[in-house]
């Protein structure tokens, strides 16, 4: 089984870390700021519409290429080498995907691949390929 799509659209720069921790009634309570709230809204629409009929069930190897808007001196194509880091990035986005039904768990991703770029058409490419035996 294979999922494949590219979603144009202006990329979120907004991570996972950066959620916040306030102390009520001595204990701590973690909590997502209106920036976070709003990258996970916008990836849970844009990724909602991709969600394929049968939800993976064993391992997949997922491949990512964030597509960043061109500033500057750079030009289409050109590695993206300023943050976000991918790592970052890939935490809220397989959240989402875990919580629209791609998977049960995003631990079923056992290799993945994370590029990203400048690029002048912004959005992100996701290729999900199953790797059981069918």
């Amino acid at each position: 089984m294979v999922t494949e799509f590219f979603m144009p659209m202006k990329v979120p720069t907004t991570t996972h870390q950066q959620k916040q921790v306030r102390v009520l009634k001595g204990k701590p309570v973690f909590y997502e700021p209106d920036d976070l709230q709003a990258a996970r809204s916008k990836l849970m629409a844009y990724l909602g519409q991709h969600v394929p009929e049968k939800p993976f069930s064993g391992p997949v190897r997922m491949i990512t290429k964030w597509c960043f808007p061109i500033k500057g001196k750079h030009y289409n194509g050109e590695w993206k080498t300023t943050k976000p880091d991918v790592t970052n990035l890939m935490k809220l986005f397989e959240d989402v995907m875990t919580d629209l039904g791609y998977w049960k768990d995003d631990a079923l991703i056992v290799s993945e691949i994370t590029e990203k770029f400048w690029a002048e058409l912004p959005g992100i490419y996701v290729r999900i390929d199953s790797l059981e035996s069918e």
